[in-house]
């Protein structure tokens, strides 16, 4: 997996996005210098698949609400879902889904996939009735059991787009 550096992104941060230790990213990397790094870099991420050889692709629109899962660029299924409020907006760019986890508990439903940003996620929820709304803290929510489909077809590695 290639990650391209954003700007204001420090290498420890990507080793936290990516859940994965930062002496393995660069151990991966041996012709980096982990303490100066640049926008547009490409730093190899270990143990991830590289996103292009995955037939799926999901695309989230914010502002509309809605999840679209692509196989090979043709449109299996849209979802509803929810996003974040004001002051914990969904993160506009480019992800992957980096692990899974079946019941996490608490507020997430039955399911939840970690994207490559710290803290954020797509999951299930205790409340369906926030589906179609702006009310979570960043993570996009869906019905429990469309986050089970979802999850059962995608693996990880995953690529996730999500726009305005």
């Amino acid at each position: 997996m290639i990650h391209s550096v954003k700007r204001g992104e420090t290498l420890n941060q990507i080793a936290l996005d990516y859940r994965t230790a930062l002496s393995a990213i660069i151990r991966a990397n041996p012709e980096i210098n982990p303490n100066v790094i640049y926008p547009g870099q490409a730093i190899v991420i270990p143990g991830f698949p590289t996103p292009d050889t995955i037939p799926f692709q999901i695309e989230v629109s914010v502002n509309n609400r809605w999840l679209r899962l692509r196989k090979e660029g043709v449109l299996q299924k849209q979802y509803s879902i929810a996003v974040g409020r004001i002051l914990h907006e969904t993160p506009i760019g480019e992800y992957i889904i980096i692990n899974k986890a079946p019941n996490p508990g608490g507020p997430f439903g039955t399911m939840w996939m970690s994207l490559s940003k710290q803290h954020y996620g797509i999951h299930g929820t205790n409340d369906p009735s926030s589906i179609g709304k702006a009310v979570s803290r960043g993570c996009i929510r869906m019905y429990n059991r469309d986050v089970e489909e979802l999850a059962s077809l995608v693996p990880i590695g995953t690529k996730v787009i999500i726009r305005p």
